[in-house]
């Protein structure tokens, strides 16, 4: 344990106060009403949004992940966070938020109503929505737990193990008085081991009361300063990781390949002369056959990126944005800002754990734990007061992330069930009355999952495999295919909820990502024969969701249908460009990626081709999309009537 100097115990103290007491100061604005308690009223400006996405993403659990990655997998790494996958947010930037901004509803349950419907069909459809929803917000709660625990136990100068008496939850023979020395290491290792989740407990409660007090606006204002905490910190990291290393030592450091982002059919990283147990933990996680793996991840990334965003906080973000424009800005705002500077913070913390940690991991064996990187770097490196605001950062990002899905949580069981089916004439302040009660209980319930997850990478394996794999089909379906009915939405959720809690069972030891295929192929043929086999949605549904949202895909029969009353309106032709927009915004996203690793590991190489590819791609998305953006669609065929206007302009 690395004892906190006092400066830097104030900053983060001070830290927490601050975000509280904005919590608390703006909870006024948010109690106004349910669409300004879950979306600010709808005007939060675009690059607030953005930067409060931004730093939702920016969790510890998923930092120190990415540290160990790079540390292993070297420049090839860039791939494997594709597994979420992150160029989701090309899609989104491109045309996916706009697409989905223009409906106007509060969540993405309220969503399905729009496209499919009020009858019976679609409210299982908004259930079967719901109940995902709920069980993401679960998984990305206690993911988040993950870390912050650990990572505040080793700075804090206070063993609540102890405080609380926390011995009596040891198995009995570990409670017994004299122990022979495996049993003191093992009871040792536990108590640690409580003593980190009890950290974790407190963290959770201080973040639970902001959200839950001040609702969208509290998050995104706190995030909003967090993240400037963050970016503070991050440059601040690779400040101390330039000053402490060089190119030499780093290439003393790592093995052949490291540097080189390409890789043929096999991973060709070969760590046996520097440190072995990195080539186990290759072996282990199945990384070895790494085209493979790499066709997998692209041909789950892209259907999933296809689909749209997951009801989480991502759609909060989007479906709170002033207009459909605002929306895709937000979007392509959020990989500018949040990965140049997470990746110096990464790019940093690795390249110290490379040149004065190897020999601390290698004298750990078979059991180096890899996540012990960041606290090393931290305790080792910075100086007392920098120390103190990286923490800060760190519990910043931990914050983030757990707020976002806790601030959503509540949308779907009070306004999605509570409202909907049990009590419509409740007042508003009888609603989020109730969100901070829903609120609470998500806290307890993410928290006590949290308690039993041990591996960051197989719960974030499950959840963007596994969750996001099973949502898949049926949400693919539903913006390109006309005859896609409430019936095939609902039994291709359920068959993919179903699949996604079969691959989470410990016991059967299945790869979420190599069964990805298979199941997705089941949940498809449940979307196409449960749609044949029953009747289309009604038509009038299906004109108000085109003519509003105005999708590309297959439409036919409903640009036909409009067509036949006079009400008209051109087809989407905008398939190619997208497309277009698309590749590019990929190439984008991963020199963004890939410049600050370079940049720190000073292969200047490298980092000023990584600099221009991203300037001439910045370029070309300028020109061929955000130029081109619109809230709504101008190129109308025919006479529109005065309730066709209405619909389309009918934005809040």
């Amino acid at each position: 344990m690395m004892k906190l100097p006092p400066l830097d115990l104030a900053i983060v103290a001070a830290y927490l106060a601050l975000t509280i007491f904005i919590g608390f100061w703006i909870s006024k604005r948010a109690s106004t009403g349910m669409r300004s308690y879950f979306l600010g009223g709808n005007q939060l400006p675009w690059y607030a949004l953005g930067l409060s996405n931004a730093s939702g993403m920016f969790d510890v659990a998923g930092t120190m992940w990415l540290v160990s990655i790079l540390f292993v997998y070297g420049l090839k790494s860039i791939w494997l966070p594709w597994l979420w996958p992150v160029f989701n947010q090309v899609f989104l930037m491109v045309f996916l938020s706009i697409w989905l901004r223009r409906s106007g509803v509060m969540t993405g349950a309220e969503w399905i109503i729009f496209r499919f419907g009020d009858g019976r069909s679609a409210r299982l459809s908004h259930l079967s929505i719901v109940l995902f929803a709920l069980i993401l917000v679960l998984a990305y709660m206690a993911y988040g737990f993950l870390g912050i625990g650990k990572l505040t136990a080793q700075f804090v100068p206070f063993n609540l193990a102890d405080y609380f008496h926390l011995q009596v939850f040891l198995p009995e023979h570990l409670r017994l008085p004299n122990l022979d020395a495996a049993g003191l290491n093992e009871r040792t290792r536990l108590l640690a081991d409580y003593n980190d989740r009890a950290y974790g407990v407190i963290i959770i409660a201080l973040t639970a009361v902001y959200v839950i007090k001040g609702g969208m606006y509290s998050v995104v204002f706190t995030e909003v300063m967090q993240f400037i905490v963050m970016t503070i910190t991050c440059l601040a990291i690779a400040w101390v990781a330039m000053a402490h290393t060089d190119a030499k030592s780093i290439m003393q450091a790592i093995p052949d390949g490291w540097s080189n982002p390409f890789f043929g059919w096999n991973l060709e990283l070969d760590w046996a002369k520097l440190l072995p147990s990195a080539n186990e933990k290759i072996a282990s996680e199945g990384y070895s056959l790494f085209t493979i793996f790499f066709m997998l991840v692209l041909f789950k990334g892209i259907l999933t990126s296809l689909a749209g965003p997951a009801p989480n906080y991502d759609m909060q973000r989007v479906l709170s944005a002033r207009s459909p424009t605002d929306a895709a800005k937000m979007s392509g705002f959020v990989s500018l800002v949040l990965n140049p500077p997470r990746y110096l913070m990464i790019a940093g913390l690795t390249v110290l754990a490379l040149v004065h940690f190897s020999d601390e991991l290698r004298a750990m064996g078979k059991g180096a734990d890899y996540e012990a990187i960041l606290p090393f770097t931290l305790g080792e490196f910075l100086p007392t007061g920098l120390l103190g605001l990286t923490l800060a950062g760190l519990l910043a990002a931990f914050m983030s992330s757990f707020a976002a899905p806790l601030n959503a949580a509540p949308a779907y069981i009070v306004n999605d069930i509570y409202k909907k089916y049990i009590n419509p004439e409740a007042s508003e302040k009888k609603l989020v009355g109730l969100s901070y009660l829903v609120s609470i209980a998500f806290v307890v319930i993410g928290t006590g999952f949290g308690l039993f997850l041990h591996s960051i990478d197989s719960a974030l394996n499950w959840i963007t495999a596994g969750l996001y794999g099973g949502y898949t089909a049926a949400n693919v379906v539903k913006w390109y295919w006309w005859r896609m009915n409430g019936w095939g939405y609902f039994w291709g959720m359920v068959a993919g909820i179903i699949f996604a809690l079969i691959l989470g069972i410990p016991a059967l030891n299945l790869n979420p990502l190599q069964a990805f295929p298979f199941f997705f192929a089941i949940c498809l043929a449940c979307v196409v024969s449960a749609s044949l086999l029953t009747p289309a949605t009604e038509m009038a549904v299906l004109e108000r969701f085109y003519i509003k949202t105005r999708p590309w895909g297959f439409w036919g029969p409903v640009q036909k249908s409009l067509q036949d009353r006079g009400a008209g309106v051109a087809p989407n032709t905008s398939f190619k460009i997208d497309a277009f927009n698309i590749i590019v915004g990929i190439i984008w996203q991963t020199s963004l990626v890939a410049a600050p690793i370079f940049f720190v590991t000073q292969n200047w190489t490298a980092f000023g081709a990584c600099a221009a590819l991203a300037g001439v791609t910045t370029l070309i998305l300028k020109i061929y999309w955000w130029d081109r953006l619109e809230d709504y669609p101008k190129d109308y065929k025919g006479e529109a009537s005065d309730d066709h206007i209405r619909i389309l302009k009918a934005d809040h």
